[in-house]
Protein backbone atom coordinates (compact mmCIF):
# COMPACT_ATOMS: atom_id res chain seq x y z
CA UNK A 1 0.00 0.00 0.00
CA UNK A 2 2.84 2.34 0.91
CA UNK A 3 4.44 1.66 -2.48
CA UNK A 4 1.17 2.54 -4.27
CA UNK A 5 0.84 5.78 -2.34
CA UNK A 6 4.45 6.68 -3.06
CA UNK A 7 3.98 5.92 -6.77
CA UNK A 8 0.84 8.05 -6.99
CA UNK A 9 2.61 10.88 -5.18
CA UNK A 10 5.49 10.81 -7.66
CA UNK A 11 3.12 10.74 -10.65
CA UNK A 12 1.08 13.69 -9.29
CA UNK A 13 4.21 15.69 -8.61
CA UNK A 14 5.45 15.14 -12.17
CA UNK A 15 2.05 16.05 -13.64
CA UNK A 16 1.74 19.21 -11.56
CA UNK A 17 5.27 20.19 -12.42
CA UNK A 18 4.60 19.67 -16.12
CA UNK A 19 1.39 21.67 -15.99
CA UNK A 20 3.15 24.46 -14.13
CA UNK A 21 5.93 24.66 -16.72
CA UNK A 22 3.40 24.58 -19.56
CA UNK A 23 1.37 27.39 -17.97
CA UNK A 24 4.48 29.49 -17.41
CA UNK A 25 5.52 28.97 -21.00
CA UNK A 26 2.16 30.12 -22.40
CA UNK A 27 2.33 33.38 -24.30
CA UNK A 28 -0.44 35.96 -24.14
CA UNK A 29 -0.81 37.23 -27.70
CA UNK A 30 -2.26 40.74 -28.04
CA UNK A 31 -2.86 43.27 -30.84
CA UNK A 32 -1.95 46.98 -30.91
CA UNK A 33 -3.80 49.29 -33.33
CA UNK A 34 -2.20 52.54 -34.49
CA UNK A 35 -3.35 54.77 -37.35
CA UNK A 36 0.00 56.47 -38.03
CA UNK A 37 2.25 55.31 -40.90
CA UNK A 38 4.70 52.60 -39.99
CA UNK A 39 7.68 54.88 -40.68
CA UNK A 40 6.39 57.72 -38.49
CA UNK A 41 8.43 58.31 -35.33
CA UNK A 42 5.41 57.70 -33.12
CA UNK A 43 4.76 54.38 -34.84
CA UNK A 44 8.38 53.37 -34.41
CA UNK A 45 8.10 54.13 -30.69
CA UNK A 46 4.84 52.21 -30.41
CA UNK A 47 6.51 49.23 -32.06
CA UNK A 48 9.42 49.53 -29.63
CA UNK A 49 6.93 49.57 -26.75
CA UNK A 50 5.63 46.19 -27.93
CA UNK A 51 9.16 44.81 -28.18
CA UNK A 52 10.08 46.08 -24.72
CA UNK A 53 7.03 44.46 -23.15
CA UNK A 54 7.98 41.12 -24.73
CA UNK A 55 11.55 41.50 -23.49
CA UNK A 56 10.65 42.50 -19.92
CA UNK A 57 8.04 39.75 -19.57
CA UNK A 58 10.46 37.13 -20.94
CA UNK A 59 8.06 36.38 -23.77
CA UNK A 60 4.99 35.91 -21.58
CA UNK A 61 3.30 38.81 -23.42
CA UNK A 62 3.67 39.19 -27.17
CA UNK A 63 2.09 42.21 -28.86
CA UNK A 64 1.64 42.45 -32.63
CA UNK A 65 1.76 46.05 -33.81
CA UNK A 66 -0.63 47.18 -36.59
CA UNK A 67 0.36 50.68 -37.80
CA UNK A 68 -1.19 52.64 -40.67
CA UNK A 69 -4.79 51.94 -39.65
CA UNK A 70 -4.50 48.35 -40.88
CA UNK A 71 -6.47 46.99 -37.91
CA UNK A 72 -8.78 49.91 -37.16
CA UNK A 73 -8.82 53.40 -38.68
CA UNK A 74 -8.16 56.47 -36.53
CA UNK A 75 -11.81 57.26 -35.63
CA UNK A 76 -12.47 53.59 -34.72
CA UNK A 77 -9.37 52.88 -32.64
CA UNK A 78 -10.85 53.77 -29.26
CA UNK A 79 -14.03 51.76 -29.75
CA UNK A 80 -11.97 48.88 -31.11
CA UNK A 81 -10.12 48.73 -27.80
CA UNK A 82 -13.34 49.03 -25.78
CA UNK A 83 -14.93 46.06 -27.58
CA UNK A 84 -11.75 43.98 -27.56
CA UNK A 85 -11.36 43.92 -31.34
CA UNK A 86 -7.89 45.24 -30.54
CA UNK A 87 -6.13 45.08 -27.19
CA UNK A 88 -4.26 48.38 -27.40
CA UNK A 89 -4.83 51.61 -29.26
CA UNK A 90 -2.87 54.76 -30.07
CA UNK A 91 -4.87 57.67 -31.44
CA UNK A 92 -5.90 61.28 -30.90
CA UNK A 93 -9.03 62.62 -29.21
CA UNK A 94 -9.84 64.96 -32.12
CA UNK A 95 -11.15 62.03 -34.17
CA UNK A 96 -13.95 61.37 -31.69
CA UNK A 97 -15.40 64.78 -30.97
CA UNK A 98 -17.80 64.69 -28.03
CA UNK A 99 -16.54 61.39 -26.64
CA UNK A 100 -13.97 62.99 -24.34
CA UNK A 101 -15.70 66.19 -23.17
CA UNK A 102 -13.46 66.87 -20.16
CA UNK A 103 -10.20 65.90 -21.86
CA UNK A 104 -11.10 68.14 -24.81
CA UNK A 105 -10.25 71.07 -22.55
CA UNK A 106 -6.62 70.11 -23.15
CA UNK A 107 -7.01 71.06 -26.83
CA UNK A 108 -8.37 74.54 -26.13
CA UNK A 109 -6.26 77.41 -27.60
CA UNK A 110 -4.45 78.15 -24.34
CA UNK A 111 -1.10 78.14 -26.14
CA UNK A 112 1.79 75.75 -25.52
CA UNK A 113 5.12 76.21 -27.22
CA UNK A 114 6.01 72.54 -27.73
CA UNK A 115 4.80 68.95 -27.77
CA UNK A 116 7.01 68.15 -24.79
CA UNK A 117 5.14 70.71 -22.70
CA UNK A 118 1.76 69.62 -24.07
CA UNK A 119 2.47 65.94 -23.35
CA UNK A 120 3.36 66.63 -19.73
CA UNK A 121 0.25 68.77 -19.25
CA UNK A 122 -2.09 66.22 -20.88
CA UNK A 123 -0.82 63.34 -18.75
CA UNK A 124 -0.85 65.47 -15.59
CA UNK A 125 -4.43 66.48 -16.28
CA UNK A 126 -5.59 62.88 -16.73
CA UNK A 127 -3.86 61.63 -13.59
CA UNK A 128 -5.11 64.56 -11.51
CA UNK A 129 -8.79 64.33 -12.51
CA UNK A 130 -9.17 60.84 -14.15
CA UNK A 131 -12.28 61.83 -16.16
CA UNK A 132 -14.98 59.17 -16.27
CA UNK A 133 -14.92 59.23 -20.08
CA UNK A 134 -11.87 56.93 -19.86
CA UNK A 135 -13.48 54.38 -17.51
CA UNK A 136 -14.13 51.87 -20.32
CA UNK A 137 -10.39 51.39 -20.96
CA UNK A 138 -7.13 51.24 -19.04
CA UNK A 139 -5.05 54.33 -19.84
CA UNK A 140 -1.34 53.63 -20.22
CA UNK A 141 -0.40 57.28 -20.70
CA UNK A 142 -1.40 60.51 -22.42
CA UNK A 143 0.74 62.46 -24.86
CA UNK A 144 0.44 65.52 -27.08
CA UNK A 145 1.71 66.77 -30.40
CA UNK A 146 3.45 70.07 -30.89
CA UNK A 147 1.23 73.16 -31.12
CA UNK A 148 -1.16 73.40 -34.04
CA UNK A 149 0.04 76.08 -36.43
CA UNK A 150 -1.23 77.09 -39.86
CA UNK A 151 0.67 76.03 -42.95
CA UNK A 152 -0.47 76.71 -46.49
CA UNK A 153 0.43 75.77 -50.05
CA UNK A 154 -0.04 79.04 -51.95
CA UNK A 155 -1.28 81.85 -49.69
CA UNK A 156 0.96 83.36 -47.03
CA UNK A 157 -1.06 84.01 -43.86
CA UNK A 158 0.43 87.11 -42.23
CA UNK A 159 -2.62 88.38 -40.36
CA UNK A 160 -6.25 87.56 -39.56
CA UNK A 161 -7.42 89.23 -42.75
CA UNK A 162 -5.32 86.86 -44.88
CA UNK A 163 -6.95 83.86 -43.17
CA UNK A 164 -10.56 84.90 -43.74
CA UNK A 165 -12.44 82.18 -45.66
CA UNK A 166 -9.33 80.10 -46.40
CA UNK A 167 -10.11 76.37 -46.50
CA UNK A 168 -7.95 74.69 -43.88
CA UNK A 169 -7.93 71.06 -42.73
CA UNK A 170 -8.91 71.00 -39.03
CA UNK A 171 -10.62 68.37 -36.89
CA UNK A 172 -12.36 68.19 -33.52
CA UNK A 173 -12.09 71.18 -31.22
CA UNK A 174 -9.20 72.63 -33.23
CA UNK A 175 -11.75 73.36 -35.95
CA UNK A 176 -13.54 75.69 -33.52
CA UNK A 177 -10.29 77.60 -33.05
CA UNK A 178 -9.77 77.95 -36.78
CA UNK A 179 -13.34 79.15 -37.29
CA UNK A 180 -12.88 81.78 -34.56
CA UNK A 181 -9.83 83.03 -36.44
CA UNK A 182 -11.88 83.41 -39.61
CA UNK A 183 -10.74 80.33 -41.51
CA UNK A 184 -13.01 77.72 -43.10
CA UNK A 185 -12.39 74.34 -41.39
CA UNK A 186 -12.49 71.18 -43.51
CA UNK A 187 -12.55 67.94 -41.46
CA UNK A 188 -10.37 65.26 -43.05
CA UNK A 189 -8.50 62.22 -41.78
CA UNK A 190 -4.81 62.95 -41.96
CA UNK A 191 -4.28 60.11 -44.41
CA UNK A 192 -6.51 61.92 -46.94
CA UNK A 193 -4.92 65.33 -46.48
CA UNK A 194 -1.96 65.11 -48.87
CA UNK A 195 -4.14 64.44 -51.89
CA UNK A 196 -6.68 67.07 -50.83
CA UNK A 197 -3.91 69.67 -50.53
CA UNK A 198 -2.36 68.62 -53.84
CA UNK A 199 -5.67 68.93 -55.66
CA UNK A 200 -6.58 72.24 -54.06
CA UNK A 201 -9.59 70.85 -52.18
CA UNK A 202 -8.01 72.53 -49.15
CA UNK A 203 -5.53 75.39 -49.09
CA UNK A 204 -3.67 74.45 -45.95
CA UNK A 205 -3.74 72.70 -42.60
CA UNK A 206 -3.94 73.49 -38.92
CA UNK A 207 -1.57 71.01 -37.32
CA UNK A 208 1.84 70.45 -35.74
CA UNK A 209 5.03 70.98 -37.72
CA UNK A 210 5.82 67.25 -37.63
CA UNK A 211 3.15 66.70 -40.28
CA UNK A 212 5.35 68.49 -42.82
CA UNK A 213 7.80 65.59 -42.83
CA UNK A 214 5.99 62.73 -41.09
CA UNK A 215 3.06 62.97 -43.49
CA UNK A 216 5.07 64.54 -46.39
CA UNK A 217 2.86 67.64 -46.41
CA UNK A 218 5.97 69.82 -46.56
CA UNK A 219 6.31 68.69 -50.19
CA UNK A 220 3.26 70.86 -50.91
CA UNK A 221 3.23 73.53 -48.19
CA UNK A 222 5.22 76.71 -48.81
CA UNK A 223 4.34 78.86 -45.81
CA UNK A 224 4.16 78.33 -42.06
CA UNK A 225 2.50 80.91 -39.85
CA UNK A 226 3.92 80.79 -36.32
CA UNK A 227 0.52 80.94 -34.64
CA UNK A 228 1.54 78.78 -31.66
CA UNK A 229 0.19 81.25 -29.07
CA UNK A 230 -3.29 80.05 -30.03
CA UNK A 231 -2.11 76.64 -31.16
CA UNK A 232 -3.42 74.05 -28.78
CA UNK A 233 -1.62 70.71 -28.77
CA UNK A 234 -3.51 67.62 -29.95
CA UNK A 235 -4.05 65.11 -27.15
CA UNK A 236 -2.98 61.53 -27.92
CA UNK A 237 -3.70 58.45 -25.85
CA UNK A 238 -2.24 54.98 -25.39
CA UNK A 239 -4.94 52.72 -23.97
CA UNK A 240 -5.53 49.03 -23.27
CA UNK A 241 -8.67 46.89 -23.20
CA UNK A 242 -9.87 46.98 -19.60
CA UNK A 243 -10.80 43.28 -19.39
CA UNK A 244 -7.36 42.26 -20.67
CA UNK A 245 -5.71 44.62 -18.18
CA UNK A 246 -7.73 43.28 -15.27
CA UNK A 247 -6.75 39.74 -16.24
CA UNK A 248 -3.02 40.39 -16.08
CA UNK A 249 -0.96 39.04 -13.16
CA UNK A 250 0.32 41.69 -10.75
CA UNK A 251 3.93 41.34 -11.89
CA UNK A 252 2.97 41.87 -15.54
CA UNK A 253 0.91 44.95 -14.61
CA UNK A 254 3.95 46.36 -12.85
CA UNK A 255 6.02 45.89 -16.00
CA UNK A 256 3.34 47.61 -18.11
CA UNK A 257 3.29 50.56 -15.70
CA UNK A 258 7.07 50.91 -15.77
CA UNK A 259 7.38 50.64 -19.54
CA UNK A 260 4.45 53.02 -20.07
CA UNK A 261 6.12 55.77 -18.04
CA UNK A 262 9.36 55.28 -19.92
CA UNK A 263 7.61 55.58 -23.26
CA UNK A 264 5.51 58.52 -22.10
CA UNK A 265 8.85 60.37 -21.71
CA UNK A 266 10.16 59.08 -25.06
CA UNK A 267 7.04 60.18 -26.93
CA UNK A 268 7.13 63.63 -25.30
CA UNK A 269 10.74 64.17 -26.33
CA UNK A 270 10.12 62.80 -29.82
CA UNK A 271 7.29 65.29 -30.48
CA UNK A 272 9.80 68.12 -30.08
CA UNK A 273 12.38 66.44 -32.27
CA UNK A 274 10.01 65.69 -35.14
CA UNK A 275 8.59 69.23 -35.09
CA UNK A 276 12.12 70.52 -35.57
CA UNK A 277 12.65 67.99 -38.36
CA UNK A 278 9.38 69.06 -39.99
CA UNK A 279 10.41 72.70 -39.93
CA UNK A 280 13.79 71.87 -41.45
CA UNK A 281 12.06 69.73 -44.11
CA UNK A 282 10.01 72.78 -45.13
CA UNK A 283 12.98 75.14 -45.18
CA UNK A 284 15.09 72.77 -47.30
CA UNK A 285 12.38 73.03 -49.96
CA UNK A 286 12.35 76.79 -49.90
CA UNK A 287 9.48 77.15 -47.47
CA UNK A 288 9.03 80.29 -45.42
CA UNK A 289 8.19 80.81 -41.73
CA UNK A 290 6.05 83.85 -40.99
CA UNK A 291 6.46 85.22 -37.46
CA UNK A 292 3.55 87.20 -36.06
CA UNK A 293 4.33 90.51 -34.41
CA UNK A 294 3.39 90.83 -30.74
CA UNK A 295 0.51 93.11 -31.69
CA UNK A 296 -0.81 90.67 -34.30
CA UNK A 297 -0.42 87.71 -31.94
CA UNK A 298 -2.55 89.52 -29.36
CA UNK A 299 -5.26 89.96 -32.00
CA UNK A 300 -5.23 86.20 -32.56
CA UNK A 301 -5.39 85.51 -28.83
CA UNK A 302 -8.34 87.88 -28.48
CA UNK A 303 -10.11 86.23 -31.41
CA UNK A 304 -10.05 82.76 -29.84
CA UNK A 305 -11.18 83.76 -26.33
CA UNK A 306 -14.84 82.98 -27.24
CA UNK A 307 -13.84 79.37 -28.03
CA UNK A 308 -12.99 78.67 -24.39
CA UNK A 309 -16.10 80.54 -23.15
CA UNK A 310 -18.34 78.61 -25.54
CA UNK A 311 -16.85 75.29 -24.54
CA UNK A 312 -17.37 76.03 -20.89
CA UNK A 313 -21.06 76.64 -21.65
CA UNK A 314 -21.19 73.38 -23.59
CA UNK A 315 -19.76 71.47 -20.64
CA UNK A 316 -22.23 73.13 -18.28
CA UNK A 317 -25.08 72.02 -20.54
CA UNK A 318 -23.85 68.45 -19.99
CA UNK A 319 -24.12 68.81 -16.22
CA UNK A 320 -20.63 69.94 -15.24
CA UNK A 321 -20.38 72.72 -12.67
CA UNK A 322 -18.96 76.16 -13.46
CA UNK A 323 -16.45 76.11 -10.58
CA UNK A 324 -15.33 72.62 -11.55
CA UNK A 325 -14.65 73.68 -15.14
CA UNK A 326 -12.80 76.82 -14.02
CA UNK A 327 -10.65 74.59 -11.84
CA UNK A 328 -9.76 72.39 -14.81
CA UNK A 329 -8.89 75.39 -16.99
CA UNK A 330 -6.78 77.02 -14.28
CA UNK A 331 -4.96 73.74 -13.68
CA UNK A 332 -4.12 73.46 -17.40
CA UNK A 333 -2.74 77.00 -17.43
CA UNK A 334 -0.74 76.43 -14.24
CA UNK A 335 0.77 73.16 -15.49
CA UNK A 336 1.52 74.78 -18.84
CA UNK A 337 3.49 77.52 -17.09
CA UNK A 338 5.21 74.94 -14.88
CA UNK A 339 6.39 72.79 -17.80
CA UNK A 340 7.34 75.79 -19.95
CA UNK A 341 9.68 76.80 -17.14
CA UNK A 342 11.04 73.24 -16.90
CA UNK A 343 11.69 73.17 -20.65
CA UNK A 344 13.80 76.35 -20.39
CA UNK A 345 15.66 75.02 -17.35
CA UNK A 346 16.53 71.88 -19.33
CA UNK A 347 17.76 73.95 -22.25
CA UNK A 348 15.27 72.59 -24.76
CA UNK A 349 15.56 74.20 -28.17
CA UNK A 350 12.68 76.50 -29.08
CA UNK A 351 10.97 76.19 -32.45
CA UNK A 352 10.27 79.89 -32.60
CA UNK A 353 13.62 81.59 -31.99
Amino acid sequence: MKRIVAFVTVVMTVLLSTLSVTYAAETMKLRYSNYMPGTHRMSLLTGQFCEEIKKRTNGRVEITHYPGGTLTTAPKIFQGVVTGFSDFGWSVTNYNQGRFPVTDLTVMPIGKSSGWVGAQVADDFYRKFTPKEWDSVHVLFMSASGPNIIYTAKTAIKNLEDLKGVKIRATGKTADTLEALGGAPVPLELGDTYEALRRGVIEGCLGPLEQLKGWRLGELAKYVTASWRVGATNTFYAVMNKEKWNGLPADIKKIFDEVSMEFKAKHAQAWNEIDLEGLEFLKQRGGQVILLSDAEAKRWEKAVEPVIVAYKKELMSKGFKSDEIDGWINYLKERGDFWEKKAKEQGMKSLWQ
